[in-house]
C-alpha cells in the first residue's frame, strides 16, 4: 500500500483531483456562472453521464420484458395468428381468381368448338425428373373421362397428348418428345408435314416439321396447325415457323417451329375427351365422320 501512495498514478490522480477541487471552489466564488469550469465539468463527466444513461436504459429495458413477458407473448401470437389468416386469404384470393380464369378459359373452347367434350380445368401436380422433354402429370384422369391418347391443350394451343391414366391423374407427353409425331400444315401456303421433336431442339424448346414438299413457299412467321386426326382434332394451333431448310438429301424440306404454348412453364391445362372428325379430315384419313373417341 506504502508503495502505491508513491507511485507515479496516486501522484496523477492528486493532481486530478486537486484541478477539480480548484474548479469547483472558482465556480463557487464566480457564483456558479464560469463558462470555462462549466465546460470543465461537461468535459469530464460527459462519459460519466452517458454509461449511466445507457445503463439505466438495459436495466429499463431488461425489467419491462421481466414483468410484461406474458403481455408481449400474447400480443405476438395474435400477431402471427392474424398475419396468418391474412395468408389464408391471399391464398383463397389467388385459387379463386385462378378458378375463375380457368372456367373462363374453358367457356371460350367450348364455345369456339362447340363439338368438342372437355375435362374440368385440370392442374400441373408434378413434372417429371430428368426429363428432357418436359413431361409432366395432371390432376384429372379416368375419373374425368380422360383416355390415352386424348390431346392436352391450352388456350393457345397443343400442348401434347396423355400417354398413361390413372383414376385421378394422367401424365402427358409433350411435343418436345420424340415418341409425338402429329400432322399439321402451314396456314398460309397449306404445305403438309409432321411434327416430331428432339434432344437438341427441346434444349431450346423447339420442335421440328418435316417432310415438307420441297416446292412448298413456306417461310418464316407462318402458322403452324393440326391437320386432324383420330387423336388430334383439325385447326389446333402448334406454333409459328423460326426457319426453313433444305433436307441433306434434298427431297423434301423440314422447319423448326416456335410452339405456341411451352409446357416447361404452364401451370394448367384442359384434355380433349371427345370431339367430332369434321368430314373432309374423316375422308383424308379414310375414316367414318363419327365421334373420335369411338
Amino acid at each position: 500500500m506504502r508503495e502505491f501512495f508513491h507511485s507515479i498514478k496516486f501522484k496523477i490522480i492528486v493532481a486530478l483531483m486537486a484541478v477539480l477541487l480548484g474548479a469547483m471552489i472558482y465556480s463557487v466564488t464566480t457564483g456558479g456562472y464560469s463558462s470555462g469550469s462549466n465546460y470543465l465539468f461537461e468535459v469530464i463527466f460527459k462519459p460519466v453521464k452517458k454509461l449511466s444513461s445507457d445503463i439505466s436504459d438495459r436495466v429499463s429495458t431488461s425489467l419491462d420484458m421481466v414483468i410484461n413477458a406474458e403481455k408481449y407473448y400474447n400480443e405476438n401470437q395474435q400477431l402471427k395468428e392474424q398475419l396468418k389468416g391474412y395468408y389464408n386469404n391471399m391464398v383463397d384470393y389467388d385459387r379463386v381468381l385462378r378458378e375463375n380464369e380457368e372456367l373462363r378459359t374453358m367457356l371460350a373452347l367450348s364455345e369456339e368448338y362447340d363439338d368438342y367434350e372437355f375435362s374440368p380445368p385440370c392442374t400441373v401436380i408434378a413434372r417429371t425428373t430428368n426429363d428432357p422433354y418436359a413431361s409432366f402429370t395432371l390432376d384429372k384422369g379416368a375419373d374425368n373421362g380422360i383416355t390415352p391418347g386424348d390431346p392436352v391443350v391450352t388456350q393457345n394451343g397443343i400442348v401434347g397428348v396423355c400417354y398413361e391414366v390413372s383414376p385421378k391423374t394422367c401424365k402427358v407427353r409433350t411435343l418436345f418428345s420424340p415418341k409425338t409425331a402429329v400432322g399439321v400444315y402451314s396456314v398460309r401456303t397449306k404445305s403438309e408435314g409432321i411434327i416430331s421433336g428432339g434432344y437438341d431442339l427441346a434444349k431450346n424448346g423447339r420442335i421440328r416439321m418435316s417432310y415438307i414438299s420441297k416446292d412448298s413457299d413456306i417461310s418464316e412467321g407462318d402458322l403452324i396447325v393440326t391437320s386432324g386426326s383420330a387423336y388430334y382434332p383439325a385447326g389446333q394451333l402448334i406454333g409459328t415457323v423460326e426457319t426453313v431448310e433444305m433436307e441433306a438429301s434434298g427431297l423434301s424440306k423440314f422447319a423448326v417451329i416456335i410452339p405456341a404454348e411451352d409446357p416447361r412453364t404452364i401451370t394448367g391445362a384442359f384434355v380433349i375427351t371427345n370431339y367430332t372428325l369434321d368430314e373432309i379430315t374423316a375422308i383424308k384419313n379414310g375414316e367414318e365422320a363419327e365421334d373420335a373417341s369411338e
